[in-house]
């Protein structure tokens, strides 16, 4: 056995060899194993919050090259899980009263008379509901100008429709920081995070943090790589964090521990439902299901269809937009990383995945709702 696989397997067997049958750490040991074993995952973090009491599961290594254990304090590339973050800024903004989501998006980004899309408004562009907007910004578009030139001789494809897009949020991001007087960066990481109580994330990594930034590992090569620079980058797939600051994150979510009262009011806004699709419930980037829901549905809806292609939506009916006994959820990936995070607020119950693998999303739904359903059966 290479000696990268031995001192893995070695940390893996400490780790179950303490943990305590029925606790949560065992659960998770039970319910993740089979994927970083079928996946090669050279490092995983699960996280749960239960009414607002954290508990974890770490196994394996940040760094294969120099065999640093994961802990839950090590730095992983959140991916699209960013996007989380991104439309929470923009509802705060509204609660300052820096714009309304329901403004037009060439409210903000035309000087004179134009239309964007088909009259795209801020909410819009928080819910993928564009019509038909590519994944990734078009090649040759070097900046958020560049973006924005674009968009005005874009045509909808599918007008109505709802469609997964780097190039929506990134530019909702930039605007709500815009209206702030900020730009994303700044804003995220001076008003954004520290209102969360995170102390451990960020979008660029200070020096004195890198050296708890784990290394990704790229699927095929497994070579060690991390996140490249990108339009719309910081505010579609760019934010770095742990599963401490990440537990504090959905403590606020699941309306637990101590949060301002301005963003307590923008994260509910956040999680109401805005559209139906085939599968769930569009809410802000947030994903919703009833609860209980079988896995596969669930499956389904973080399947590749979702991702790549424009999907037909309805609105949600005004009375089910605030339904509490839903399951919440949203994956992330970056090159070298993979996450996922899931809630069910009835429940108090919040659960963050994250590894050094972009491993499949199916894969990681699945071990969720099987340590979900382990925990609930307590």
């Amino acid at each position: 056995m290479p000696v990268r696989h031995l001192t893995a397997a070695l940390l893996f067997l400490t780790i179950i060899g303490t943990a305590k049958a029925g606790d949560v750490s065992s659960k998770a040991r039970i319910a993740f194993d089979p994927v970083i074993q079928a996946f090669d995952i050279p490092g995983l973090v699960v996280g749960v919050t239960r009414n607002g009491v954290h508990d974890f599961y770490v196994v394996g290594e940040a760094s294969r090259a120099d065999h640093v254990p994961v802990t839950p304090d090590t730095l992983f590339e959140l991916g699209s899980i960013s996007k989380l973050f991104n439309v929470t800024l923009a509802a705060l903004a509204e609660q300052r009263g820096a714009l309304r989501l329901e403004d037009s998006v060439a409210k903000h980004v035309c000087a004179s008379t134009c239309t964007i899309g088909d009259d795209l408004t801020l909410l819009d562009l928080a819910t993928h509901h564009s019509g038909g907007l590519p994944l990734q910004v078009p090649e040759g578009i070097s900046d958020t100008a560049g973006v924005v030139n674009w968009l005005k001789d874009w045509v909808p494809p599918q007008p109505g429709a709802r469609s997964y897009s780097n190039i929506s949020i990134g530019l909702l991001g930039y605007l709500a920081a815009d209206s702030l007087g900020l730009s994303y960066k700044q804003a995220a990481q001076t008003v954004l995070f520290p209102a969360f109580g995170l102390q451990n994330t960020w979008v660029d990594v200070p020096p004195e943090a890198m050296q708890g930034y784990a290394f990704g590992y790229e699927r095929k090569t497994d070579k060690p790589i991390r996140v490249t620079p990108g339009v719309l980058d910081a505010e579609a797939y760019g934010v770095k964090s742990n599963a401490r600051d990440m537990l504090r994150f959905l403590d606020v979510e699941l309306g637990q521990g101590n949060a301002p009262d301005e963003l307590r009011k923008a994260v509910a806004r956040t999680q109401l439902g805005q559209f139906n699709t085939a599968e769930f419930t569009q809410a802000m980037v947030w994903e919703r299901y009833p609860w209980p829901i079988d896995v596969e549905t669930v499956v389904a809806g973080n399947g590749p269809d979702f991702i790549l292609k424009p999907q037909p939506v309805t609105p949600v009916d005004p009375h089910l937009a605030k339904a509490r006994d839903v399951i919440l959820n949203k994956t992330g990936s970056t090159n070298g990383f993979g996450g996922y995070v899931a809630m069910v607020p009835s429940e108090g119950l919040g659960i963050v995945v994250l590894a050094n693998r972009n491993y499949p999303n199916d894969a990681r739904v699945k071990a969720t709702y099987t340590l979900i359903e382990s925990l609930l059966s307590q």
